[in-house]
């Protein structure tokens, strides 16, 4: 699967051809340098990997250094491998926006924003209590989870149980995004639709 590297600007509108209004996610795609070239006899496995986003020498390690070098390219910040790439690639050759074409369908890999512990209300959508269903004798439970199963048999919270906890910051995936418009001058595509993550934040486009 073909795809590159790219980061997260923000989100805009667009009109296409026929007036129709289109919200987009705007993704600065690349530039994308081939920093290994993985294979079946040396690896175990085909992929390839590539690197995008510059990086200070001096925060970088020596051992990340002599790899970069090895490609003949500067340091990174981010380096991602692509297993069965449709086409074959070579050491520090550099992949551009312009491995998209308007019109193709696209999934956008990133990691979703961070919320914090949030409880059961915001966490999955419980109803609450509520003033109007609050029964006699409640007292500022009207966010509570309610009951977690039985008691003395089977005497534990049972796995999967819906609680209180940690949401966001996950790695999650849209597929089937349509790419409406490509700016190969300014190394930026339109794609159809919101992807998870912040502004500034890491994306994997997969062809």
């Amino acid at each position: 699967m073909s795809g590159i590297i790219g980061k997260k600007i923000g989100m805009t509108s667009f009109f296409d051809a026929s007036g129709k209004y289109i919200p987009c996610t705007v993704i600065e795609a690349g530039p994308c340098v081939v920093t290994q070239v993985k294979t079946n006899e040396k690896d175990g496995y085909t992929a390839v990997q590539l690197s995008f986003d510059e990086k200070k020498e001096k925060n970088t390690s020596s051992a990340m250094k002599g790899h970069f070098a090895l490609a003949k390219t500067t340091p990174k910040r981010r380096v991602v491998e692509f297993r069965h790439f449709e086409e074959e690639k070579t050491l520090g050759e550099t992949i551009t926006v312009e491995l998209f074409a308007e019109g193709d369908f696209v999934d956008v890999v990133g990691t979703s924003k961070g919320k914090g512990f949030q409880g059961v209300v915001k966490r999955h959508g419980f109803a609450g209590v509520g003033h109007a269903n609050k029964s006699h004798g409640q007292h500022d439970r009207e966010r509570a989870p309610g009951s977690l199963g039985a008691s003395s048999d089977p005497s534990r919270v049972m796995k999967g149980m819906r609680m209180a906890g940690r949401m966001g910051g996950n790695r999650k995936k849209v597929q089937n995004l349509q790419v409406v418009k490509v700016m190969a001058d300014k190394n930026v595509i339109l794609v159809k639709g919101s992807v998870p993550g912040a502004k500034g934040s890491y994306l994997l486009i997969e062809k």
